[in-house]
């Protein structure tokens, strides 16, 4: 995939990097001509310009890259581009990273946003993910809420142990997208049984959230 970012600090750098490894084609963007530093990343393409003008974008062939991640220290260049990105040149899926847990509302789909990742929020999550067994966790956000990605380390005493995925019976519009076991993810196969301690992640909307942590908790627990 071509892959444009939007921000060419740390984090922008850090994600370039990760991606390169991973045989993408990358393109970095910044108007901070400190930030042009093409030995720390000479993989990949640089461009000094504004990533929120037109002009610029034109420029970087945005129109025939596949991601666009916004990755600036500025919530509002990362809105700005990520909308530019969807409704200018068309590009299929937008990432923006959201720098202030009180902007989060705004990155919808209405501002373009694929994907929204608050750093804080995910630090949170991952720290309660790696503390609790039964509890949902809630990792992050597709298109500004609509749908959850959702983790639960399941119970030894929950009823759902030793159930077929076949035979899950999840509330409303969830989906078992993943197991993972022992360290190991693996596909959710129909003829599968959980096992207690097994690590489930779901996409949920949010409404799905509290009935799907009572359906997968001990019985006791749920009717508490």
């Amino acid at each position: 995939m071509r892959v444009v970012i939007a921000g060419a600090g740390n984090v922008g750098r850090s994600i370039a990097r990760e991606l390169i490894i991973n045989g993408h084609e990358i393109l970095l963007i910044d108007r901070d001509p400190n930030a042009i530093k093409p030995e720390s990343v000479p993989e990949a393409e640089w461009l000094l310009a504004d990533a929120c003008e037109v002009s610029s974008l034109e420029e970087a062939g945005l129109d025939s890259c596949d991601v666009a991640i916004a990755a600036t220290g500025d919530d509002k260049a990362n809105l700005v581009h990520s909308l530019l990105a969807k409704t200018e040149f068309g590009v299929p899926r937008t990432v923006a990273r959201v720098n202030h847990p009180s902007n989060e509302w705004m990155f919808d789909e209405q501002w373009g946003v694929d994907v929204a990742v608050s750093t804080p929020r995910l630090m949170c999550a991952l720290v309660e993910e790696a503390v609790t067994v039964g509890d949902l966790v809630r990792l992050f956000s597709f298109r500004g809420g609509s749908t959850n990605l959702v983790e639960m380390t399941l119970p030894e005493g929950s009823p759902r142990v030793g159930i077929r995925v076949a035979d899950l019976n999840l509330p409303g519009d969830a989906v078992l997208v993943a197991i993972i076991r022992d360290g190991a993810a693996r596909a959710p196969e129909r003829d599968a049984a959980l096992e207690g301690d097994d690590e489930l992640l779901f996409l949920a909307p949010p409404s799905c959230e509290a009935p799907l942590a009572r359906y997968l908790m001990p019985r006791a627990e749920a009717i508490a």
